[in-house]
């Protein structure tokens, strides 16, 4: 069970996030999830929405580089070790964690979210499966 995750390639000048954030919000697109990665020229700007297929098509009509690829969206405990137990169970099963970033954080719940891409996403949803809750993206937009 993936969800989709959509990566923009951004120039690393001032006001880039500023546009792209404003055309999201401007076409009704509301960011659940998000991480920015950045060298000196370029950043990746890796966002999960709550209309990937939309998003894409507004951010490319604006002359963005995108593309989507499919993530875990995992619930863990929020407490101490709650993270560990899943890198655990992926050690364990020899899945290596390309990267990964937390969502939808709240003090008052007791999960945290976490949005991971593995070396292979089917090996690590099956080693995760029956331990950890894997969310649809339908589920991930109730959230």
């Amino acid at each position: 069970m993936t969800v989709k995750q959509l990566s923009v390639f951004a120039e690393n000048r001032p006001g880039r996030l500023s546009a792209i954030s404003g055309l999201l919000a401007e076409n009704d697109i509301n960011i659940r999830a998000m991480s920015v990665a950045d060298t000196k020229d370029f950043g990746i700007l890796r966002l999960i929405v709550n209309d990937p297929d939309k998003a894409q098509q507004v951010l490319k009509a604006a002359n963005c580089a995108v593309t989507i690829a499919n993530v875990l969206a995992i619930q863990l405990p929020d407490k101490p070790g709650g993270l560990a137990g899943a890198m655990k169970v992926l050690y364990d099963n020899n899945v290596s964690v390309e990267y990964m970033y937390s969502a939808f954080v709240s003090e008052k719940s007791a999960e945290a979210y976490l949005i991971l891409r593995a070396d292979s996403n089917e090996a690590a949803e099956q080693a995760l499966e029956g331990k950890y809750t894997l969310l649809s993206q339908e589920e991930l937009l109730k959230r």
